[in-house]
C-alpha cells in the first residue's frame, strides 16, 4: 500500500511547477479538482485524507466522483472534463515515478472524455450593452469601478481572468492607448482602446490613484476583485439593466458573454477572423469560427453572395395564400 501525499505534493511542486511551469491560473485549477476528489474518496472511504493511498484511487472511484460532479454539485460537462484532465495528468506523472502501479494507473487514465453538445453562443446587441453600462449607478466609487471593468470587458474582449490580473501599470492611455495583460499560457497580449473607452478609464484613473494597492480593480482593501466577486458584481447590474432592456431577461449573461460580445462586433465590422484570433488571445485560428458558426446574419450574406441573378437577395417569405393554406390544415 503506497500513500498518495508524497505523490501528490511531487505532482504540483516538481511537475506542474518546477518542470512544465504551468500558469498560477491552472496550478489552481487542478488543485481545486484534488481537493475535491480526495475529499470525496475520504467521505466515501472514511479514511481521513492523508492516509489516503495509491489503490484508492481506482478506476471504480474516480468514475464515481465524475459522476458524483454531474450530479451531485451540478457541474456541466465541460467542468467534468476539466476535472478529468487534472486526474489524468496525475495518473500519467505517477505511473513513470511508480511504474509497480502502472495497471491501476493506466486504468484511471483510460477514463475517457465525455463528448457533449455545445451551448448556443450567447452575445449582446450593442442596446443590450449599452443598456447594461447605463444600469450601473456612478454615483458611488463602486459602481464607477464597475462601469469602467465591464466597459473594458465589453470593448477588449479579455478573459475574467485577464482582467482580475490587471494592475494600474498594463493600462496606457497615450497615444495609442492600450491594455495589456498576460492570457492563457502566460501569453503577454496588448489590445487597443478606443478614445471613447479611454477617456471614461482616464477619469477612473484620477479617482482610483487615490485608494490603495497596483490592481487596476480592486476589493474594498485595495487587492484584486476575484473572479467570484466580479460575477456577482455583473449579475446585480443585469437585474436592473433588464428592466430597460427585457432581451437581456432571455439570456444566460456572463462575463465570458461579454467576451464573445467583442467578438462578435470585430466580426461585424468585417474584420478577419485570423485578426480577431490575435486580438483575443486564442491559440489557433479555428478557435474564434464559433462566430462565424454561430452568426446567422453573416451565413444569410454569403447566401446572397452566391444566389443566381433572378433570386432576389434576402430569405424566402411564402406568400399570403399559401400562408392561409398551411393556417387552415
Amino acid at each position: 500500500m503506497t500513500a498518495i501525499a508524497p505523490t501528490i505534493q511531487a505532482f504540483f511542486t516538481d511537475y506542474l511547477v518546477a518542470q512544465r511551469q504551468l500558469s498560477p491560473n491552472t496550478i489552481r485549477a487542478y488543485r481545486d479538482t484534488w481537493k475535491l476528489l480526495l475529499q470525496h474518496i475520504s467521505d466515501d472511504t472514511g479514511t481521513p485524507v492523508c492516509r489516503i493511498r495509491i489503490e484508492q484511487v481506482d478506476h471504480a472511484r474516480v468514475a464515481g466522483f465524475l459522476t458524483w460532479l454531474e450530479t451531485g454539485r451540478g457541474n456541466s460537462v465541460t467542468t467534468r472534463n476539466a476535472r478529468l484532465a487534472a486526474i489524468h495528468a496525475w495518473a500519467s506523472y505517477t505511473a513513470r515515478m511508480l511504474p509497480e502501479h502502472v495497471g491501476d494507473l493506466a486504468r484511471v487514465a483510460a477514463i475517457p472524455i465525455k463528448k457533449h453538445t455545445r451551448p448556443d453562443l450567447t452575445w449582446l446587441t450593442d442596446t443590450e450593452t449599452q443598456a447594461l453600462l447605463d444600469a450601473i449607478s456612478t454615483v458611488t466609487w463602486t459602481g464607477r469601478r464597475d462601469r469602467a471593468l465591464l466597459a473594458l470587458a465589453a470593448h477588449t474582449g479579455l478573459r475574467l481572468s485577464e482582467l482580475t490580473g490587471l494592475t494600474i501599470a498594463d493600462l496606457q492611455l497615450t497615444t495609442p492607448a492600450h491594455v495589456a495583460c498576460r492570457g492563457k499560457g502566460r501569453k503577454r497580449r496588448v489590445t487597443p482602446i478606443t478614445t471613447t473607452l479611454a477617456g471614461l478609464l482616464a477619469a477612473y484613473l484620477h479617482e482610483r490613484a487615490t485608494r490603495p494597492g497596483q490592481a487596476l480593480f480592486p476589493g474594498p482593501a485595495g487587492h484584486a476583485m476575484s473572479t467570484d466577486a466580479i460575477s456577482h458584481r455583473l449579475a446585480v447590474h443585469l437585474v436592473t439593466a433588464t428592466i430597460t432592456s427585457p432581451t437581456l431577461a432571455g439570456k444566460h449573461v456572463t462575463m465570458h458573454t461579454l467576451r464573445h460580445t467583442a467578438a462578435m462586433r470585430f466580426l461585424h465590422a468585417g474584420i478577419d477572423t485570423s485578426v480577431i484570433a490575435l486580438w483575443l488571445g486564442h491559440e489557433q485560428i479555428a478557435t474564434t469560427g464559433i462566430y462565424l458558426h454561430a452568426d446567422l446574419a453573416i451565413k444569410q450574406q454569403a447566401l446572397d453572395r452566391t444566389r443566381p441573378p433572378e433570386i432576389p437577395t434576402g430569405r424566402y417569405q411564402p406568400d399570403d395564400t399559401l400562408l392561409a393554406w398551411l393556417n387552415n390544415l
